[in-house]
């Protein structure tokens, strides 16, 4: 890996971890999402402190240049964070309608109190 793509790759772990270390401090996110951004800025801060383990295991899964496996490994992160994001999604959709159904319910006592 040249050096150029070692400073890109590790210029940006770093700032992904400040910035996902920034908006956990000021409340913008919370924990359980910045834990995923930490992880993910620590893969990219080890891939690019350690190319050689990389350039192994690029080997080993039959890459012909290191820059095919990282964009191999930032598709897999991005497909890692787009389905756990689709899971807090539906959960969210999920409780919007119990909540709703729940709202509902209780303007109807409310309507069946002040009729009265």
């Amino acid at each position: 890996m040249s050096l150029g793509t070692i400073l890109t790759v590790v210029a940006t772990g770093l700032v992904l971890l400040f910035i996902t270390l920034y908006l956990l401090k000021k409340g913008r996110i919370p924990v359980k999402f910045a834990l995923l951004w930490v992880f993910i800025s620590v893969i990219l801060l080890l891939v690019g402190l350690f190319p050689e383990i990389i350039s192994s295991i690029a080997g080993l899964f039959g890459f012909k240049t290191m820059s095919n496996m990282l964009i191999g490994i930032l598709i897999a992160m991005l497909m890692f964070i787009t389905i756990s994001l689709t899971i807090i999604v539906s959960g969210q959709k999920y409780r919007i309608t119990l909540l709703t159904q729940e709202l509902s319910m209780l303007k109807e006592e409310v309507n069946k109190l002040t009729d009265k």
